[in-house]
């Protein structure tokens, strides 16, 4: 049922009129024709029932789409949308309940659109909470004019629509901000030289910078490898002394390694300068400049 009532991609202008003259041409049916069309659909699961009852009533799904273009999404997406909220409702539909289709079926048309407006309005999403969701669709409306809302206007529409007065100013912040280019662009068709600033513009710090961060762990895996390496190819009493000297948490001095290995801490540091000149041998062979 899906794929055969599914738009085309790409439609131009012509085709798309061309779609809604074609679905707006599908006959209305009757009460009886609907209950009958839905109850073979709940009782028999007829799908060529649920086609029709969907063809059936497309018209009205195009017209409330078509109350949603002041939002800049295109028209075949909101139709699309709707349409998917309209094979909702005719699966759930229960034809005892006494109503008409098309009465079930609004709520359901307008969450899909309503969905997918808030989604793909802006990059960043606008509204999460049923009360922001609630203000967005009906705050433009309820404005009176262009300007921002003074204290009245505020408390009138959170009073129509059951908010709080700051979500009301919250959501019309977020109504009059934009999208912006993280790197932006200089305009081609003019001669300025102005710089353009743009969040990318006050990014200074590069610590986190995804190339920066792999270049950097890479590095240090590296270095530890060699490092492990180096220290693995000397003599046992060495490696010890570089590691209690250099690699411990808590560091021991040369008298305390030389009370440990019975010899002066004069040779203890003798061994420790010969041990740290290997491994920085061992070091550059891995790493040539």
């Amino acid at each position: 049922m899906t794929h055969a009532l599914a738009l085309p991609t790409h439609l131009s202008a012509g085709s798309l009129d061309a779609y809604i003259a074609s679905v707006s041409s599908a006959p209305a049916l009757t009460v009886e024709q609907e209950r009958e069309l839905a109850a073979r659909l709940r009782d028999n699961n007829d799908l060529e029932a649920a086609r029709t009852l969907v063809l059936s009533h497309m018209r009205y799904v195009i017209h409330i789409a078509r109350s949603y273009s002041g939002y800049g999404l295109a028209l075949p997406d909101l139709i699309q949308e709707g349409s998917i909220g309209l094979m909702k409702a005719v699966k759930r539909f229960d034809p005892d309940m006494g109503v008409r289709l098309v009465s079930y079926a609004v709520h359901w048309i307008k969450s899909e659109i309503h969905e997918y407006v808030i989604k793909n309005w802006r990059i960043v999403k606008i509204a999460t909470t049923k009360a922001q969701r609630k203000l967005f669709f009906n705050l433009r409306k309820h404005k009176k004019n262009l300007a921002w809302l003074n204290e009245n206007e505020a408390d009138a529409i959170a009073n129509d629509l059951g908010v709080d007065k700051s979500a009301v100013y919250e959501m019309e912040k977020r109504l009059s901000n934009f999208d912006m280019a993280f790197d932006g662009h200089q305009d081609d068709n003019t001669e300025s030289d102005e710089v353009v600033y743009t969040p990318a513009s006050f990014v200074t710090n590069e610590e986190h910078d995804p190339a920066s961060v792999v270049e950097t762990h890479n590095e240090k895996a590296h270095n530890s490898t060699q490092l492990r390496i180096a220290l693995a190819n000397l003599d046992e009493r060495s490696r010890a002394i570089l590691s209690e000297r250099w690699l411990s948490e808590k560091k021991s001095t040369l008298h305390q390694l030389a009370d440990k290995y019975q010899v002066s801490a004069e040779r203890i540091r003798q061994l420790e300068k010969n041990a740290m000149n290997k491994v920085k041998q061992e070091l550059l062979e891995f790493n040539p400049a």
